[in-house]
């Protein structure tokens, strides 16, 4: 695997790394790492602000202070769309009305009760894709958006009771349709190949069939990230020489047997 390398710093020596089988070493579209929710993508982009896309970091709900830190994007109209995605960032918004994008917030899981005391101003589109939403949904199927329902991770008693009216290149999205989705790959097409990359449980099938990938979409998802196990280890070795030297000092041995310890035991103190 190749190192994530972004900082130019050279002693910042990295502790994340993209995972298993993905080549990065020509991937340029680093700023994917903006819609990365897993903390350790937070870490790595706190180090390198300037790799920052703001309008797709405002959706990310692990980078809420990131977000507070700097007020002034919100005057950003994609920003703000973003924002009002955002499941972590109710506060934000319930502090700046004017600034809710509706289109956006539909599709917010912690809004429902925003949603539902203001029912005109609701996107449909976006409701559809609420997993919080299926309530309301139920009582407006006229209403459903198949193709957004198609996204949505609670709809899957919907979605299996209605099989023609599934957009199968918005299914690869749905993270508890793999079920559905191993049984019909011969259903997807070039975009939906692509959008498969923005499954977190699709792992598995991206890996299978790497070729049908834009494999810079990968570093959106949370599990591309791990620690780097040989950076750790090999940063470790540095202390390694001097803490044997330490714990094995003759001076310190002769402590424990002027205490009483029996040699024999010795290894159960150092």
């Amino acid at each position: 695997m190749i190192l994530f390398t972004i900082c130019q710093d050279n002693y910042y020596q990295k502790m994340y790394k993209i995972n298993r089988w993905v080549d990065i070493e020509n991937m340029n579209d680093i700023e994917n790492l903006s819609m990365n929710p897993n903390p350790n993508a937070i870490h790595i982009l706190e180090k390198n602000p300037q790799k920052i896309r703001w309008s797709w970091l405002s959706m990310n709900p692990s980078a809420i202070h990131l977000l507070e830190a700097n007020p002034d994007k919100m005057n950003d109209k994609f920003y703000s769309c973003g924002l009002s995605h955002n499941p972590n960032a109710m506060h934000l918004l319930q502090a700046n009305p004017d600034k809710i994008n509706w289109a956006g917030l539909s599709t917010n899981p912690s809004a429902i009760h925003l949603l539902e005391a203001n029912p005109d101003k609701i996107y449909w589109d976006g409701l559809s894709e609420n997993p919080n939403a299926i309530s309301l949904l139920e009582k407006n199927p006229r209403k459903i958006r198949w193709d957004s329902l198609s996204r949505n991770p609670n709809a899957i008693p919907l979605l299996e009771a209605n099989p023609n009216k599934i957009a199968w290149n918005c299914l690869v999205e749905n993270p508890n349709a793999i079920h559905l989705i191993e049984k019909n790959l011969d259903k997807l097409n070039t975009t939906g190949w692509w959008r498969l990359t923005l499954n977190p449980n699709a792992i598995h099938l991206l890996e299978k069939n790497p070729y049908e990938n834009n494999l810079s979409a990968l570093l959106r998802i949370p599990s591309m990230l791990d620690y780097d196990y040989e950076t750790m280890k090999t940063r470790c070795n540095i202390y390694k020489e001097e803490l044997i030297q330490k714990t094995m000092h003759p001076s310190r041995i002769q402590k424990y047997l002027d205490m009483g310890i029996n040699i024999d035991e010795l290894e159960n103190y150092l």
